[in-house]
């Protein structure tokens, strides 16, 4: 373990934990609902009711509740599905649901930006993986055609939002393709949650294709301040999950009063729509600022916006200096991007500014210009 750690120190990819302090640009908290005395109040309320503090079991044994219960039944509503089962986390809902559904002679199309937990649940299922390059339906489709005659079932995997990106993936067009080639279609919403589509339901919504993905993914930890993750779908999908997901049926549920808040979330951020779009004009105006300073940014399209900056010590280095600044700002480093791709990821939110927006531009592109003369050996913050 030494050994390998002082490799990452080496290559600059080691990590350390650290509180980051200032105006935040690494929080999920699009709407900041985190800090709303409103949502805090609704825990208050809960907690005062008396109810237990904790599940004492998993769902199967003894934590199942009517709030759970009530509350899957009012996410599905928002969702535009027929049903929807809640997990204690993103990750536990994308591995409990992909290493489930999927088989051994199945084959799953992943893009190839997804998230480390649609892959580990792809992994842990056994089914053939087939990945395409991010976003390229030309070889998504040749691969679909491929296989087409192929045993077992077939899922196409994406995000809606992609969350090193902050592009957008066309669901119209890859549910053409899955019609045309017998594959079924699932989407993790993480990021779209409570930001995109009317009332904040996500891509699918905006798309209006709800119902025809095999499940949607929706994460309660980031723009809904709460904690968890919902799969949405059908309801043989949902009683499928309950039987077959080991990530639920072995995991203690979650204590009830925090279904009750993340009830609350979800009607603040039904209302939210003044704060969406100002968290779109935020972003748009980021985006082209930093584009007029000759900064890649990829192909960001939502509240997202990475600086790709290459080398993991340029990344560091941008960091360290909006630190110095008074923001609160990471360095992204492989693994979690692709070697050559290390970036500062802006996570906006509501809180952010367009003086602020001012700053962030001026520091990273003065940062960016000055790094061949920095003395890169100084400290720097993960």
């Amino acid at each position: 373990m030494r050994d390998e750690l002082e490799h990452l120190r080496a290559q600059s990819q080691f990590r350390a934990l650290e509180n980051p302090e200032g105006i935040s640009l690494c929080s999920n908290d699009y709407l900041g609902l985190a800090t709303d005395p409103r949502l805090q109040q609704a825990v208050m309320d809960e907690v005062a009711r008396g109810g237990a503090m904790g599940a004492t079991g998993s769902r199967l044994l003894s934590g199942n509740s009517r709030p759970w219960e009530q509350l899957e039944s009012e996410f599905a509503r928002f969702a535009g599905t027929e049903a929807a089962l809640y997990f204690g986390a993103g990750y536990a809902a994308n591995v409990g649901l992909l290493s489930s559904i999927l088989q051994p002679g199945d084959t799953v199309f992943s893009d190839a930006l997804n998230h480390a937990s649609l892959i580990d649940g792809m992994r842990l299922s056994g089914a053939r993986k087939m990945m395409y390059p991010h976003l390229d339906l030309g070889f998504l489709e040749k691969s679909l055609r491929e296989e087409k005659d192929a045993p077992g079932a077939k899922v196409i995997v994406t995000e809606s939002v992609f969350s090193m990106e902050g592009d957008i993936a066309p669901l119209g067009e890859l549910l053409s393709l899955a019609r045309e080639y017998g594959a079924d279609v699932v989407v993790d919403e993480a990021h779209a949650t409570g930001v995109c589509g009317p009332q904040g339901r996500g891509i699918a919504a905006e798309y209006k294709c709800e119902r025809d993905l095999l499940a949607s993914v929706h994460t309660c930890g980031k723009a809904l301040a709460s904690a968890g993750a919902f799969v949405c779908g059908e309801n043989v999908l949902r009683q499928f999950l309950v039987n077959r997901a080991r990530t639920f049926i072995f995991s203690t549920a979650m204590p009830p009063y925090l279904a009750g808040q993340i009830g609350a979330a979800l009607e603040l951020v039904r209302q939210a729509d003044a704060q969406r779009a100002q968290l779109r004009e935020i972003a748009s105006l980021l985006r082209a600022a930093l584009a007029a300073r000759g900064l890649q940014l990829g192909a960001s399209a939502t509240h997202i916006v990475p600086v790709i900056l290459g080398t993991n010590e340029k990344a560091l280095y941008v960091a360290a200096q909006l630190q110095a600044s008074g923001f609160a700002a990471k360095a992204i480093r492989p693994p979690t991007v692709p070697a050559g791709t290390s970036r500062i990821r802006l996570c906006l939110t509501i809180q952010i500014t367009t003086e602020d927006v001012q700053r962030i531009v001026a520091i990273i592109a003065a940062a960016s210009q000055s790094f061949p003369q920095a003395n890169v050996s100084s400290p720097m913050h993960a």
